[in-house]
């Protein structure tokens, strides 16, 4: 009878569909998590990088008499100040029980986080198929779940967080010491291209135009990915976040009269390819070698 249990145990912790649900159901906190992270995390940037400048002119800086962290203060509606209680806390379940509404005082909920909350959960869900029980699920879930922040904090405010790219592009030269997705080698080379590269194609264009094309923050971007996933993904993320942020940029000038002198935030291009790449790359390489003969 025990031999029975632990034979079943063993194949239930061994099927991919246990794997992935346990996945979608952490991805769903995380993902609740993630939308404290893009929310708060740019106002403290903004709240310290304040503080600098003060003391830096040598001005009393203002008095804080709150805490204002990724913690606290606690959750609250933002229209009437209540605290959300832990049962309207819950992901994605709770915005569909309260048909996207607080509880309290019935302002709608931005349907952004029960998407982020979704997203988080199906990408987890995926990246958990397609890796199944190995060390590499874990690493590739915080990439992933970073990825998105970065995304949305991009799309927001047109910025890529170092509080986040930098700890995950030294976590992807570390993680190449041990050969999880790439060797050391093509790792340490993967991360200076990375950053060269789109570091000589926003000079280029400054000096053709003095204009910015893009920021730093993604040169760091394209470094991590080059960390994580070696120098031979670079060329595979650079053509499809570029084809992807055309036909994007495109269809916003034609269809919503984006005015082409505001900027379109590149991050998101960028950590969407570099994420595909992340777990199909060598099957899209494979496909080019078979297309082209090589």
């Amino acid at each position: 009878m025990q031999t029975d249990f632990i034979q079943a145990l063993e194949l239930l912790l061994n099927s991919p569909v246990l794997c992935t649900a346990l996945a979608g159901i952490i991805g769903l906190m995380v993902g609740s998590f993630l939308n404290v992270v893009i929310y708060r995390l740019p106002i403290m940037m903004s709240s310290q990088w304040h503080k600098e400048c003060l003391a830096y002119l040598e001005l009393d800086a203002e008095e804080v008499t709150a805490p204002f962290n990724l913690v606290l203060p606690l959750s609250q509606c933002p229209q009437c100040q209540t605290g959300i209680k832990p049962q309207h806390n819950i992901p994605l379940l709770s915005y569909l029980v309260l048909r996207g509404q607080c509880a309290s005082c019935q302002h709608p909920i931005a349907i952004r986080y029960p998407l982020v909350e979704g997203l988080t959960a199906l990408m987890s869900m995926l990246v958990a198929w397609h890796f199944g029980y190995a060390p590499q699920t874990l690493f590739a879930l915080l990439l992933t779940w970073a990825l998105i922040a970065l995304s949305f904090i991009d799309i927001d405010e047109h910025l890529l967080p170092d509080s986040i790219t930098l700890p995950m592009l030294w976590l992807g030269l570390i993680l190449s010491l041990f050969g999880f997705f790439t060797d050391a080698s093509a790792s340490i080379i993967g991360a200076a291209a990375g950053y060269l590269v789109l570091w000589t194609v926003y000079q280029a264009f400054k000096l053709l135009t003095g204009k910015e094309g893009m920021g730093f923050g993604d040169f760091k971007l394209l470094a991590l990915f080059g960390a994580w996933l070696g120098w031979q993904s670079l060329p595979a993320i650079i053509l499809f976040s570029s084809l992807v942020g055309s036909i994007i940029g495109i269809t916003l000038i034609v269809v919503n009269k984006h005015d082409v002198s505001n900027p379109i935030p590149f991050g998101p291009y960028l950590a969407v390819s570099g994420w595909i790449v992340l777990l199909w790359g060598q099957d899209i390489n494979q496909f080019y070698l078979n297309y082209f003969g090589l």
